[in-house]
């Protein structure tokens, strides 16, 4: 590389790190939040009833104060919601969105060593788009492709921020398990190619029995190790380290929560078992579709249930399903959540939580905890988010009508006691986004139609051949021969 050009490397890395230290800059949260008084609305706390014509006061991302008249104090920026309605922030602990480049590391039925946290995507549009249907946190999973799946992360939706500050901070983080079809791979063998082990419901129980029965002895090793060293030994060789068993040493600890992927009463009961028989807990079944069937059991264990509303059918696992297992699993005791599993439905949860009034009869602040506080505690940041107390995050939803209605529709979703989301904002910046669109499209249009005949300095033009050079027909002769070997091939062919 010559001189001139090995400054000009220079120069551009310069430049290339000042950029990215700039953005990253104004990207990163500042020490303090604006303070922000939310006045005249209808409060929705979820821990402890519903407060009329109420106020709510952040500062520095918090909630400062709830009451029925707050004075608003100096600077503070207003906000009127006179016939609105504002609830705690909707937390998804079911969640795919943010991730680059696939949830699933399908190769091997045991890829704890896969991790969510290193492929954030904080550029996906979906943060917000789900910001508009109200979600402030998410539960982001590894897929359902292996008995042990990927870990994972919480995260909140910081649209604007990059993927280092997503994480939810403090929050436990997980990993995920799955029973069944998917980690059988019955809908995913492809012709010609062996199949995974396990492919069947057997192999999969004992796939995870298998990893933790190695995961309790490589914890044996390193427990042995420590204590030897603590007691003064020198020179001692330490284990060698397994990535794949760490996280699940962890769990085993109660370091790392246990998500689970399953549908089938059986199966659920199975992996109780397992977990009894190596010391650790569930923390959630994650769709248990089949929960009410065992709905004590759960119940008895303190695990977790995240399910759909009323999704069932979709195959062979899901026929039993009914819309009324969320309301039985959460009068029978069972710490109970509604998620999306989707991008699309997670921006409509509160109209999922509202379906368990129809099918179950539950209450209002029954419904409302399903993608609030009840998520909130199954993920371990209840004291963080899920209600709206003084001391909490002031992440916020504020709708135009009660949540639970068919009509509500999210106005501005706070996260950190910042506005993320602002829908009168949102409209009014529609038109010039189409234009920069339309003016960038075109843009790229006329680039690629420039010059389109323009050919390289060295290249030559392919020779072109005069019309009396065009081959001349074959002669009834050549005609004849070729017809004879084309029969010969064609009967070799078949033979």
């Amino acid at each position: 590389m010559s001189h001139g050009n090995r400054m000009c490397a220079r120069f551009s890395l310069a430049f290339a790190a000042l950029l990215f230290s700039s953005v990253f800059s104004i990207a990163a949260p500042r020490e303090a939040g604006p303070v922000i008084l939310i006045q005249n609305a209808t409060i929705l706390t979820v821990t402890h009833g519903t407060l009329e014509h109420g106020s709510i006061l952040i500062k520095d991302g918090k909630i400062a104060e709830v009451g029925p008249a707050i004075k608003a104090p100096k600077d503070a920026k207003v906000i009127d919601a006179a016939g609105q309605f504002v609830m705690p922030g909707i937390i998804d602990c079911h969640s795919h969105i943010a991730v680059e480049g696939g949830i699933n590391e399908g190769s091997i039925s045991v890829s704890s060593i896969a991790n969510i946290a290193e492929v954030l995507d904080s550029d996906d549009i979906n943060i917000y788009r789900d910001l508009a249907g109200g979600v402030t946190t998410a539960n982001i999973l590894h897929g359902s492709a292996n008995a042990i799946g990927g870990q994972t992360i919480v995260i909140k939706l910081r649209w604007g921020q990059p993927a280092s500050k997503l994480p939810f901070e403090g929050a436990l983080p997980g990993i995920k398990f799955a029973l069944g079809e998917n980690p059988k791979r019955s809908n995913f063998s492809l012709p010609g190619q062996p199949k995974r082990y396990p492919s069947t419901r057997m192999g999969v129980e004992e796939t995870i029995r298998g990893a933790f029965t190695e995961g309790r002895d490589y914890k044996n090793s390193w427990d042995t190790y420590n204590k030897r060293v603590a007691a003064g030994e020198k020179n001692l060789i330490p284990p060698r380290r397994d990535l794949r068993l760490e996280p699940l040493v962890e769990v085993l600890e109660g370091k790392r929560y246990v998500h689970s992927h399953c549908y089938r009463e059986d199966e659920i009961l199975m992996l109780l078992r397992v977990a009894k028989e190596f010391g650790f807990k569930v923390r959630t079944f994650q769709h248990v579709l089949e929960g009410y069937k065992v709905a004590d059991e759960l119940a008895a264990a303190g695990v977790g249930a995240s399910t759909f509303s009323d999704w069932w059918a979709y195959k062979v696992e899901a026929y039993e399903a009914i819309p009324y297992n969320a309301a039985v699993m959460t009068r029978r005791g069972v710490v109970v959540s509604i998620n999306s599993d989707d991008a699309e439905e997670a921006t409509h949860l509160n109209q999922e939580a509202a379906k368990t009034i129809k099918y179950g009869g539950l209450t209002h602040d029954e419904a409302l905890k399903l993608v609030t506080l009840n998520a909130a505690i199954q993920l371990g940041i209840d004291k963080r988010v899920g209600s709206i107390d003084v001391g909490k995050d002031a992440d916020l939803v504020i709708y135009n009508h009660d949540p639970l209605s068919a009509y509500a529709v999210a106005q501005k979703t706070i996260v950190d006691g910042r506005v993320l989301f602002d829908r009168d904002k949102d409209i009014a910046e529609r038109a010039a986004l189409e234009k920069e669109k339309k003016d960038l499209l075109e843009k790229q249009k006329k680039a690629a139609e420039k010059k389109p005949d323009e050919k390289k300095p060295d290249e030559k033009k392919p020779e072109t051949k005069k019309p009396d050079d065009k081959p001349k027909p074959p002669s009834d002769a050549a005609r004849r021969d070729g017809g004879e070997e084309m029969v010969d091939s064609l009967a070799g062919g078949a033979q």
